[in-house]
Parts: structure tokens; C-alpha cells; sequence
């Protein structure tokens, strides 16, 4: 009995496992990010929702996750070799029967805390399937709006989820942080970008990668200096605020190896929980 038990709990963690490595890659800069934003939004935070408030996210991320994994497998061998899929963890068929096991999942999750959740989630998987089924993530420009889109989309979610609701500071919020990401988040497309040439995909970075570390060297550190002017931080916050977007976007100028497109990447994603929280 006890070595049943055993093994049925290292199957069981096995599989738990499985499905955070689907997300792992997605946690520092969606799930934390988001999860801040939420608690930083709401005015009024029931607290006891804060368990439902972060599984409505990693469902959701999770959900989209698979399907965005499920497309080229293949892939993921060159940029991310530890993902499921690649490592041989669960086969292509059994992700994709999870994938659609999840959506009504995350629909009857949602409705159970009003039309305002369902409404989100619903919205959440039709941008998914934009982004998955009908090429929305072959173009750098649709890339980053949809991506920017669902962004907005599980802050809004996320704040209604906690017991909230959307004050016109906050939606003045969800609007800053989707242009702020509309115009930066191809930073995270440099680290995928030898993967995203094999697969053919169109963005920024393959397309016009000098334009594209331009960008980040131009936007990041603009885009710093205006929050500081905006929430008129005294000078030496200023200062540091705006020396490490400048820092971070002249990475992406200077450093062009894989590794250095990772490290810049993680720190583009620091910069991001900076800018998300300092936009309220």
C-alpha cells in the first residue's frame, strides 16, 4: 500500500511538474507581472481572493500556453528544449486534449464569479485563437497587439476576479500598460529569434533586427523618462529608474549572442514589473 502510494504521488507530482514547465517561461513576465498590477488596481481587494485571483491567470496561461506549444513543437527543440513537448514529457495529442479540456474549465471558473470573469475568459480564448489558429503570431505587428491585447485582458480579469472593479484611473492604467507593451514587447522576440527564423515567423526582429534594437535602445529609456516625469519621483529615484531602462535597452544594441539576448530579456521583463506598477 505504501509503495502504491509512492508511486502514485511521484506520477501525480510528475504531472504537476509538466504542466508548470508549460508555463515556466511565461511566470516572470505574465503571471507575476499581472498578478501586481491586480493587487496594486483594486481599490477595495477581497484577500481571500487572492488563491482564486492566481489560479484564474495560470489557468488561462496555461490554456493558451499549450495551444501556442502545440503549434511547432518542433521549435521549442532549439529555444526552450526543457518544455514538455520537446523533452518528451506528454505527446503532441495528450497536450492538445488538455488544451481543450481547459476551456470549458476556465469558462465554468469564471462564470462562478459573474458575467464580468466569463466575459474576460471568453475574450481570452478567442484572442488565443487569433493568435494560434489564424497566423497571429506570423507578423511582428499583429504579434505584439495581440499579445498587448490579452495583456489588458487579464488585468481586467484579474481585477474583477479579486473583487474589484475598474475606476477610470484604472482604466487609464490597462490603456498605458497596453501601449507601453505595444511598443516594447519585441524585446522578448530576440531570444526566440533563431527559432522564429526556422519557423518562418515575421517579426520585428527578423525582419528589421537593427531597427528593432534601435527601438529598445530609443523606447525603454523614453518610456522611463516619462513615468518619471509622470509620477513626479524625486530626483534620485528618477535617476535610477531612468538608468536602468537605459542599460536595458542599450543591451539590446550592444549584446547580440543568444545568452546575452536571454540575460536581456530577463531584464526587460524586471523593467516591465517596473513599469507595470509604476503606470497606476
Amino acid at each position: 500500500m505504501l509503495s502504491q502510494a509512492i508511486i502514485s504521488g511521484r506520477r501525480i507530482s510528475g504531472h504537476i511538474m509538466t504542466l508548470f514547465l508549460f508555463t515556466k517561461s511565461d511566470m516572470l513576465t505574465v503571471l507575476i507581472p499581472i498578478t501586481l498590477f491586480t493587487f496594486v488596481a483594486a481599490h477595495h481587494p477581497n484577500m481571500t481572493r487572492i488563491p482564486d485571483t492566481i489560479i484564474w491567470i495560470w489557468l488561462h496561461l496555461l490554456k493558451h500556453d499549450i495551444y501556442n506549444q502545440i503549434q511547432d513543437p518542433e521549435e521549442d527543440k532549439k529555444n526552450k528544449p526543457y518544455r514538455p513537448l520537446p523533452a518528451g514529457r506528454i505527446t503532441a495529442q495528450n497536450a492538445a486534449d488538455v488544451r481543450w479540456l481547459l476551456v470549458p474549465v476556465c469558462l465554468i471558473f469564471s462564470a462562478m464569479y459573474g458575467s464580468k470573469a466569463l466575459a474576460c475568459s471568453a475574450f481570452i480564448e478567442a484572442l488565443s485563437i487569433l493568435y494560434n489558429e489564424f497566423g497571429g503570431d506570423k507578423s511582428g505587428l499583429s504579434k505584439n497587439l495581440l499579445t498587448a491585447i490579452a495583456y489588458a485582458a487579464f488585468e481586467l480579469g484579474a481585477t474583477v476576479m479579486i473583487g474589484s472593479s475598474i475606476d477610470k484611473v484604472g482604466a487609464r492604467a490597462v490603456t498605458f500598460n497596453f501601449v507601453m507593451f505595444a511598443t516594447t514587447l519585441h524585446a522578448q522576440d530576440f531570444k526566440d529569434e533563431e527559432g522564429d527564423r526556422l519557423a518562418g515567423r515575421r517579426t520585428l526582429v527578423t525582419l528589421f533586427p537593427t531597427f528593432a534594437r534601435m527601438s529598445m535602445m530609443i523606447s525603454i529609456p523614453l518610456w522611463s523618462l516619462y513615468l518619471s516625469r509622470l509620477w513626479k519621483m524625486d530626483l534620485v529615484c528618477s535617476v535610477a529608474f531612468i538608468a536602468y531602462g537605459t542599460i536595458v535597452g542599450a543591451r539590446f544594441m550592444v549584446y547580440r549572442t543568444a545568452s546575452a539576448h536571454k540575460k536581456s530579456c530577463k531584464l526587460y521583463s524586471v523593467s516591465d514589473l517596473k513599469f507595470e506598477n509604476s503606470t497606476y
